[in-house]
Formats: structure tokens, C-alpha cells, sequence
């Protein structure tokens, strides 16, 4: 693969300035300056890689591509729903895509063995929540989240059941490929394999937390620690339903608004419990609208990788992608 050149531009870069798709130039630019890219960038920056010689990795010389070209290209990927052979025949091909990832007319575009490292790189770092976070600060200096309350849901991302091998363990059971932090979980009577995502969601339809688990563990298990800060109220569907919980949040002045489910011994929900519930459904809808705009929109429904980390790390980065486009659609606004 070709370096990264990062020369001042050339003629062969202005005669590309006006090429290429302008809708989705348009997007992009626009998506672009809805992204705090240095901000994000600076940690990355700070890892030993970059910083081991000193000096700016965007200077010339054999040094890793410019973390701020290779950012944009993750974020392209997620956006688009690309693979890393799909992103690196893109950047290749695409003119309006090279431009925003920052590639000039005579780079060569980042492989996927590139992307590999780099991943890797911010994985291990632990550089997901970071820049989920960062993107979640800008959003909120824009004044764009509405601070009425957090909704909670969760959603099964299915990961491959894999196969049996020809070989055998210690104990003579067929090896398979099968991811061994994923899990199995029943759902509408349907078994299911793969991770768990659990978000908290604001009442602008922006994700303010996000955990991953095997889709073993219940829903229940994760909320208390995405409602740890919040002060005002808390929406659940009845999965979520424990006494112990609703009493913890009144505690502390949080109002518990957690859809209710029959107990041991109760026929069937009181009046007052069903028309609380469908006044709280009514707004918890929106912590559904994540995962269905990344679902139909992001193609986002199965698991990439091997692994709860790996897949922890793509699932926090699809997030902090979303509510990138989200915040936009409320900017439009």
C-alpha cells in the first residue's frame, strides 16, 4: 500500500475538486463538519505509535497514515455499511469519499490489513468509549439533547452458530467454530445466538450509553449501571420490572417510569397498571428508533467479528456513527 503522501495539493487534486457525486459530497460535508475530528483525533495521537518518534505522524517520512484520514474512513464504513475489502475498493474508486477521508489525488488508499492494525490499535487503547464520548459532548454543546429522562432498551445481535470440525477436545467432543462469548437466548419463543447491545437513549432519539454482553444475561442486569447518572426519570418496558429497582430510583428522586408486569398470583395487570404502561410506551418508542435506524438504515444486524471486545468495540463505534446522523437530523431541524 501506498503512504500517505500528505504534500500540499496538487493539480491533480484541484481538478478533482468539482468531481464526483454532489449529493453525496453534500452529505458528506455535511457529516463532516458534525464530527469534533480533532478532538477525537488528539488521544489517538498520544498512543505509542504515533508518538514513539516525536513528531507528527501527517509529516512526511515512512510513519503510520494520519490517524485523522484513517478515523474518517472508519466512520465511512460504519455509515455505509462496508467491509474493509468494500471500504479500501472504495476509497479507490470514489472521489467524494477519498476527499472526505482526506486522501489526496496521488495516495494510495489504506488496505484492510491497515484497518486491521489501526482497529486494533484503538481497541486495545480502549479509545471506543472515548471517541463515543467525545462525539456525545459535541452533540450536547450544540444543545441538542433533551435532558428529560433516559430511556432503556436493548437489542440481540446475532453472531453465527459456526460448525462442527473434524477435531476432537481432550475429552472427545467434536471442536467447533462457534464464538465462545457469544450465547443463546429465547425470544418470542425463537432461539437466538450473538451479543446483546444496551443502550440509554435521551428523549431526542440520541444513544447517552451503551454496554455490550452475551445475549445470555438478561436485560435487567445492565440498566442499573446506563441510569447511574440519571436525575430525573428512568423508561423501561417490563423486562426491567423489579420493586427493588423502582425503589432505589425514588430514592433517588428519579421518577420510575418502568412498564409493569404481572407477579406471582396476579391474573392480570389492574386498570391503573395498564394505562400507566401505555403511557409510558408512548414515549419509550423512542429508545426503539436507534436500533431500528441502524438496522434498516446502517444494515447493522449481525455480528462482524469473533469475540465480546471485538464486537464491543464495533457496536460502540456503529452507536457513536448514529448519533452522529442523528444529531444532524435534529440540526435540519
Amino acid at each position: 500500500m501506498k503512504k500517505s503522501s500528505n504534500s500540499q495539493r496538487s493539480f491533480g487534486d484541484l481538478a478533482l475538486d468539482n468531481l464526483g457525486g454532489p449529493k453525496t459530497a453534500a452529505m458528506l460535508d455535511t457529516l463532516s463538519a458534525a464530527v469534533p475530528w480533532k478532538q477525537l483525533v488528539k488521544p489517538i495521537l498520544e498512543l505509542p505509535e504515533y508518538s514513539r518518534t516525536g513528531q507528527n505522524p501527517s509529516a512526511p517520512g515512512q510513519r503510520p497514515i494520519d490517524p485523522a484520514i484513517m478515523l474518517r474512513c472508519l466512520m465511512l464504513a460504519k455509515w455505509f455499511n462496508l467491509s474493509d475489502p468494500e471500504l479500501e475498493e472504495q476509497l479507490q474508486d470514489r472521489i467524494s469519499f477519498r476527499r472526505f477521508s482526506g486522501l489526496k489525488h496521488a495516495d494510495g488508499a489504506p488496505d484492510e490489513t491497515t484497518f486491521v492494525k489501526f482497529r486494533k490499535r484503538l481497541r486495545e487503547a480502549g479509545l471506543d468509549q472515548t471517541i463515543f464520548d467525545g462525539i456525545l459532548r459535541h452533540i450536547d454543546k450544540q444543545g441538542l439533547l433533551v435532558k428529560a429522562g433516559t430511556i432503556v432498551d436493548a437489542r440481540i445481535i446475532e453472531q453465527s452458530t459456526g460448525h462442527k470440525t473434524h477435531k476432537k477436545d481432550d475429552d472427545g467432543n467434536p471442536i467447533t467454530t462457534r464464538d465462545a462469548e457469544a450465547g443463546f437466548t429465547q425470544k418470542h419463543g425463537q432461539s437466538h445466538h450473538g451479543y446483546k447491545m444496551h443502550a440509554a437513549t435521551d428523549f431526542s432519539g440520541i444513544v447517552t450509553a451503551v454496554t455490550v454482553s452475551s445475549a445470555s444475561d438478561h436485560d435487567s442486569q445492565h440498566v442499573d449501571e446506563l441510569v447511574k447518572n440519571e436525575k430525573r426519570a428512568v423508561l423501561a418496558d417490563s423486562a426491567y420490572s423489579d420493586q427493588d429497582r423502582r425503589d432505589r430510583l425514588e430514592t433517588r428522586g428519579v421518577i420510575p417510569g418502568i412498564c409493569y408486569k404481572r407477579v406471582r398470583g396476579q391474573a392480570k395487570l389492574y386498570p391503573w397498571q395498564k394505562k400507566w404502561n401505555r403511557a409510558v410506551s408512548r414515549i419509550r418508542a423512542i429508545g426503539e428508533h436507534p436500533f431500528a435506524w441502524m438496522s434498516r438504515l446502517m444494515k447493522f444486524s449481525r455480528c462482524r467479528y469473533r469475540g465480546l471486545r471485538r464486537n464491543a468495540f464495533d457496536f460502540v463505534l456503529t452507536v457513536a456513527a448514529y448519533n452522529v446522523k442523528r444529531s444532524v437530523s435534529l440540526a435540519a431541524r
